[in-house]
């Protein structure tokens, strides 16, 4: 039975997520819903006119409502033809207001850009591009599946530099085989490109993907350690701030899609297989679509949506779902964001906060919930506590 309905004071931020799932080639370590491009291709146009049909149906939830940031992931977006993305954020201008200046961000395979494309993605309102980089040595990334090699990463982000001022670059570390120096040498490659913004994750084996029932050869734990200890001091002596497990990035240059995501805000979520999550004044609901892309267009075709979970988040899910994301920053969040963003008094996690505080978990600044160094190192554990 669930409890009373919450009473939000005001709604959060608004983003919008467009899932585009076709990749050139699965990767052996992707757990995301992608599909690799048959010899046919995919139906850019049938696609498109669902994920039209998409935002259609979820416009009564967001009435009078701006969107503040776009991000069109994968897949490989990138495969889209200037056209067909053209007419894609045609219709969502069209369709719903956007904020002036909204972060627009298109994510991009090194081995599927091409200038004359780029150029095209900038002049229809792409102001932030993301490149899977990964890695710039060519061992590695034909030991992690990709389709390109270290001249196409160099070659990727020198084309990028010539159409946008906001690039994200994507590298891992703890690869098969990858020694310290490798993993060093690939964040100084990419150093030396002066992008603002980086993403660097640690390899890991997850459930379903072709590495975990074939796991390659991973450096040991403490090899892996000391490549993340060496990032971090050479970032920091690059100007970059850690402001989230994974992101990195120069002044004022965060990545405000994201920020959204992990403070608790809003996202209308379409395309195949994407989440989305709306608050109501008296309610916060999160959504899944179908993942296959076949079966997603023919359902929104057929039946004019494709949501396969509308699930309505009760008192007992709110703390440990505004709190998943929220420790994840560095600095935290105002404490007074959590009853702002979930309509709940700060005593819903009064216990779980007072048991972190005593493992030395969470900060202990009153004003900020923030994880420790302590917290940071063992984030799951921290987090878990507020799941009750």
């Amino acid at each position: 039975m669930l409890k009373a309905a919450i009473a939000l004071t005001a709604l959060p931020p608004l983003s919008l997520y467009i899932h585009f799932p076709w990749c050139e080639r699965k990767c052996p370590y992707c757990d995301f819903n992608s599909h690799q491009v048959k010899d046919g291709g995919f139906n850019e146009s049938r696609y498109i006119e669902a994920l039209v049909t998409d935002l259609q149906t979820e416009l009564p939830n967001v009435w009078g409502r701006r969107v503040h940031t776009i991000f069109i992931g994968g897949g490989t977006p990138s495969l889209l033809s200037p056209k067909g993305l053209d007419d894609l954020l045609s219709h969502v201008r069209a369709l719903i207001p956007i904020e002036p200046h909204a972060e627009i961000t298109l994510e991009a395979n090194p081995g599927s850009v091409e200038s004359g494309k780029f150029a095209e993605f900038a002049s229809i309102g792409i102001n932030r591009v993301s490149l899977g980089i990964q890695s710039f040595n060519s061992d590695h990334l034909k030991a992690l599946g990709r389709i390109h090699n270290q001249h196409d990463a160099r070659r990727a982000i020198e084309i990028a530099h010539d159409h946008f001022e906001r690039i994200n670059i994507d590298l891992m570390y703890a690869l098969p085989k990858q020694t310290l120096c490798e993993a060093q040498a690939d964040l100084k490659a990419a150093l030396a490109f002066d992008v603002s913004h980086l993403s660097l994750y640690h390899l890991t084996l997850e459930p379903n993907t072709y590495f975990a029932s074939h796991p390659p050869p991973l450096p040991h734990e403490d090899e892996s350690d000391a490549m993340f200890e060496s990032a971090l001091e050479t970032l920091a002596a690059h100007g970059f701030g850690r402001y989230e497990v994974s992101a990195y990035s120069k002044p004022k240059q965060q990545c405000k899609h994201n920020l959204n995501y992990w403070e608790f805000g809003d996202y209308i979520g379409i395309g195949a297989g994407a989440h989305g999550k709306i608050s109501f004044p008296d309610r916060i609901t999160r959504q899944i679509r179908e993942r296959h892309p076949e079966t997603y267009m023919s359902k929104m075709t057929e039946q004019g949506h494709a949501v396969i979970e509308n699930r309505l988040l009760t008192q007992d899910d709110l703390p440990f779902e505004f709190m998943l994301g929220a420790l994840r920053l560095i600095d935290g969040v105002p404490t007074a964001m959590f009853s702002e963003r979930t309509g709940l008094g700060l005593t819903a996690i009064s216990k779980p906060i007072a048991e972190a505080l005593r493992k030395g978990l969470l900060d202990e600044d009153p004003t900020r919930l923030k994880a420790s160094p302590l917290g940071m190192r063992y984030l799951n554990d921290l987090q878990e506590l507020f799941l009750k």
